[in-house]
């Protein structure tokens, strides 16, 4: 059994990732929350005041993490392969650690052309603008061509990444230890090598 306000709520968060990332958020209920972290129905209520606030709060506390990682690796020094890998490396390692938060993150959010996209699309958009800024320090450094925008790159290295996590998510990509590792140095080689000058 749970005991303490924050250790209840956190299971409600954790049952819900496990919910959301079997179901669907859509098909999920409340009550599938409530049953999952075994808690009563309207205890779920006392703490969140919807699904969507559960949601919500799942994509933030791990994005933020995400901007967090990526402002230190970008400030960091070091070659843009080693900032690039720094910020790969934090989003596989995230997967590797909870498939099924970033399953939710990935179909749920990122992906979804709804509202919730719409919500959190400013934070979204920090993301690729740390990534944007380090290519463009990469381009004035002449280690980068210029023929490529900062932001199409961004948009280019964060697909590359989420689409090598939907394979996984999907089966449709061998996954183990060593498949993570490999992904890591084969998603910054090609977009650096994509971009040398």
């Amino acid at each position: 059994m749970v005991n303490g306000q924050a250790d209840k709520r956190r299971a409600i968060l954790d049952a819900a990732i496990r919910v959301f990332a079997r179901q669907g958020f859509h098909s999920a209920r409340v009550s599938d929350v409530a049953s999952e972290a075994g808690v009563a129905y309207g205890l779920v209520y006392h703490y969140f005041d919807s699904k969507d606030q559960m949601l919500n709060e799942l994509f933030s506390e791990r994005w933020s993490l995400l901007l967090d990682a990526s402002e230190k690796v970008q400030e960091r020094e070091g070659s843009v392969r080693e900032k690039l890998g720094g910020v790969a490396g934090f989003i596989i390692e995230s997967y590797r650690h909870d498939p099924d938060l970033m399953k939710v993150i990935i179909v749920e959010v990122t992906r979804a052309a709804n509202t919730f996209g719409q919500t959190h699309l400013p934070e979204i958009r920090k993301a690729y603008a740390r990534i944007a800024d380090i290519v463009e320090g990469a381009q004035g450094a002449g280690t980068f061509r210029d023929s490529v925008s900062p932001q199409f790159a961004a948009m280019a290295f964060y697909g590359a990444i989420e689409q090598v996590l939907t394979g996984w998510i999907f089966g449709l990509l061998p996954e183990s230890e060593t498949e993570y590792e490999l992904a890591k140095a084969h998603i910054v080689r090609t977009i650096v090598g994509g971009l040398a000058a």
